[in-house]
């Protein structure tokens, strides 16, 4: 889902502290109206932006079911990129490009991450989140190994989309509905690619939201019965898209889409990016 709105300007000639904010949202915009701001734009080094640049930037996300956008003959399912909008002030524009079924590999193969290569722009970001089709062995489609995994992240997401002038930010898969009785908390979902996007973020410097640590920690506070309500289990005749119910442990219902969305803008919120300012991870 897309979200955009009115881009205002800031003021350029003030120095005091208290337009430190405004000055870094102003990167966001300078680094993509500025000819030549190349990557100290992108990074928001000071003294790179232009005084005049509108803090307006898009965010992109490559992923798959859990984040898609759903109509709405799927309500209640939704996913967190198609609330991720509402966590980002209206200079942020939301792109998601998630779509069911794709792991990191078919994503490209099929074309999809090369269509938003085509229109992303200097100061623009890259959201990019797989791991649960990666590790689908008996799918071939979709299987990919986390060596792999790890190594269509680095050239094709992160430095690929770097070479553009564009920022990606690594999001490690986020939580299923996997619960451990013995020890009483949910178990990490697919960790050999947890690690493996931890680990090619760390090797290239990429930003990292770690929404399997942020979700599970998440459904840890909450509790396995009441993680029914975030995961898409819905009662026979609850719904009329899903008339017989349904027992969904992975995707999510839009109570579900709404809290991922805010752990990853609360993630964001703390990355230091010039995105980082234009989060708002407390709104509902």
């Amino acid at each position: 889902m897309s979200h955009s709105g009115s881009h205002g300007t800031s003021n350029s000639n003030s120095n005091s502290n208290s337009n430190h904010v405004s000055s870094r949202r102003r990167f966001l915009g300078g680094a993509a109206g500025a000819a030549g701001a190349g990557v100290l734009g992108v990074l928001g080094l000071p003294g790179t932006a232009s005084a005049a640049a509108a803090a307006t930037g898009t965010l992109y996300i490559a992923s798959d079911s859990t984040a898609q956008t759903y109509s709405s003959g799927y309500y209640p399912q939704a996913g967190w990129g198609q609330k991720l909008s509402s966590y980002f002030t209206s200079n942020i524009t939301v792109a998601n490009r998630a779509i069911g079924g794709r792991s990191s590999r078919s994503f490209i193969e099929q074309g999809r991450l090369a269509a938003i290569h085509q229109v992303i722009k200097a100061g623009d970001y890259l959201f990019v989140q797989f791991g649960h089709n990666d590790a689908t062995v008996s799918n071939p489609e979709r299987y990919t190994s986390p060596a792999d995994y790890k190594e269509y992240l680095r050239n094709d997401y992160i430095r690929a989309t770097r070479a553009r002038g564009a920022t990606p930010v690594v999001v490690t898969p986020v939580s299923r509905r996997s619960y451990n009785a013995t020890t009483g908390k949910f178990n990490v979902s697919f960790p050999a690619y947890v690690d493996a996007a931890k680990a090619v973020a760390q090797e290239e410097g990429a930003p990292l939201v770690d929404l399997s640590a942020a979700s599970r920690a998440y459904l840890d506070g909450i509790g396995v019965e009441a993680s029914k309500g975030i995961f898409l289990w819905l009662t026979a005749g609850q719904y009329p898209n899903f008339p017989d119910g349904v027992q969904d442990n992975t995707h999510f219902q839009e109570r579900g889409a709404v809290e991922m969305a805010r752990l990853v803008a609360r993630a964001v919120a703390g990355l230091g990016l010039p995105l980082s300012g234009e989060a708002v991870p407390g709104a509902r």
